[in-house]
């Protein structure tokens, strides 16, 4: 609005790259390697494209819990025993919206009333949440990010992760700005970013790279995506339902 276009790309999470998009802010990526992304998960205008995907995994301390000992889906830490040893990032309304959105009928809905029930405590910050996991002040951490966890394992902290069905994750994009002082190099940049170098380049660092053409961890395993066009649109329904459930008791 200010008029200073100081920024050439944009990069991160899915529905904030949507919200640059509808103020238009942003103009269509021009890269032959957006074929390589899920067609799905791609926006129609193009005006920006997922590049990585962070997982909400289970993330657990490795000297408070085993990991035999952990259920192999969200609705099994809902059992009383794990009362008083879960954690949850205070802003994940759009992991539970997305839980309860691809559950048949009102099972998810229910998963998420017995999953309040036994009285997770909110965290501010992802990181700060896979913080305290690795440090051991919260044994376990439900809708982690992977990234996280993945940064601090190659550190040496006693920290893992687990997949727990369903398992969502939610695109992070990139994007190149309408008015960038250098149009050219931002593209260049953008396609190198969705190239098979740069993808893989993602996968060193511990993220999980878009492109089909990239093997990784989550290759062979059954997710959902966050829709983010559905974030925004549905944001204060779904704000309401998580306050309701997990802050308000």
């Amino acid at each position: 609005r200010g008029h200073r276009d100081a920024v050439d790309v944009v990069e991160t999470n899915g529905p904030e790259m949507e919200m640059l998009a509808r103020e238009r802010l942003l103009t269509p990526i021009a890269s032959p390697h957006v074929a390589d992304v899920p067609p799905a998960s791609v926006p129609r205008h193009r005006n920006w494209v997922p590049d990585r995907l962070n997982f909400f995994v289970v993330g657990f301390n490795t000297t408070k819990v085993r990991r035999a000992d952990l259920p192999a889906t969200i609705e099994g830490f809902a059992d009383p025993r794990w009362k008083g040893r879960l954690a949850m990032e205070a802003t994940d309304a759009e992991w539970m919206a997305t839980l309860i959105k691809q559950a048949p009928g009102d099972r998810g809905m229910d998963t998420m009333r017995r999953l309040a029930s036994v009285q997770p405590t909110l965290r501010k910050g992802h990181v700060l949440l896979a913080s305290l996991v690795a440090a051991g002040d919260v044994p376990i951490g439900l809708a982690m990010y992977n990234g996280n966890i993945e940064a601090l394992k190659r550190k040496g902290a006693p920290i893992d992760y687990i997949v727990a069905q369903p398992l969502v994750a939610r695109p992070q994009g990139i994007g190149v700005a309408a008015r960038a002082p250098h149009p050219n190099a931002a593209q260049l940049f953008a396609d190198y970013v969705l190239s098979a170098e740069g993808q893989a380049l993602f996968l060193s660092l511990g993220r999980i790279p878009a492109s089909t053409r990239i093997t990784h961890p989550f290759s062979k395993t059954t997710f959902t995506t966050i829709d983010p066009v559905t974030v925004i649109d549905e944001a204060d329904k779904w704000e309401r339902v998580w306050t309701g459930l997990f802050v308000r008791r």
